[in-house]
């Protein structure tokens, strides 16, 4: 897994990263150095400028803890066991009404009572800086025992390919 990545290899594992994140919809999101736990969220990607927007309530822990800004990980894990990342960026509120009509559904007007007009709508939004990103050729049920190959000192495992991507637009 700690082979030298070439610009190719980076090439290929951002456009794996993108295509994950267009085909899963919840990853989980964190804030760095705050007490919270990372928590799942719907994420809406936005590949041109490199952003990752989300809707919350404005008097969630979360958005308390965001303020007006903070480095923030979001990490997604494929649901077919084939890709899993962790991106890290700025996450702050933002307020750009013509983007949260873009991304306003029925299932995140579930969760105010006055929809998109509801006072405690917030969009906010992560501008990715750099991922590391592991991509699994074999599967679920190979990754997990060649984890464990790894772990009990047998070899080293072959996960597939790996690296570190920078993302900032």
């Amino acid at each position: 897994m700690s082979h030298h990545q070439s610009d190719h290899d980076t090439d290929a594992l951002k456009t794996t990263l993108f295509d994950g994140l267009e085909k899963e919809r919840v990853g989980m999101l964190g804030l760095a150095g705050m007490p919270s736990h990372m928590q799942p969220m719907t994420h809406f990607l936005d590949q041109d400028g490199h952003n990752l927007h989300f809707i919350t309530a404005n008097d969630t822990d979360l958005s308390k803890e965001i303020g007006t800004g903070r480095e923030a990980h979001f990490c997604l894990v494929g649901s077919s066991g084939d890709l899993y990342a962790c991106i890290r960026g700025q996450i702050r509120p933002n307020p750009d009404r013509d983007k949260l009509e873009e991304l306003w559904s029925p299932a995140a007007g579930m969760w105010f009572d006055d929809g998109i007009d509801d006072p405690k709508v917030q969009l906010l939004t992560l501008s990715m800086v750099d991922a590391q990103v592991w991509t699994v050729q074999a599967g679920a049920l190979q990754f997990g025992l060649e984890m464990l190959r790894g772990t009990l000192g047998d070899k080293d495992p072959d996960l597939g390919d790996s690296g570190f991507v920078k993302l900032a637009a």
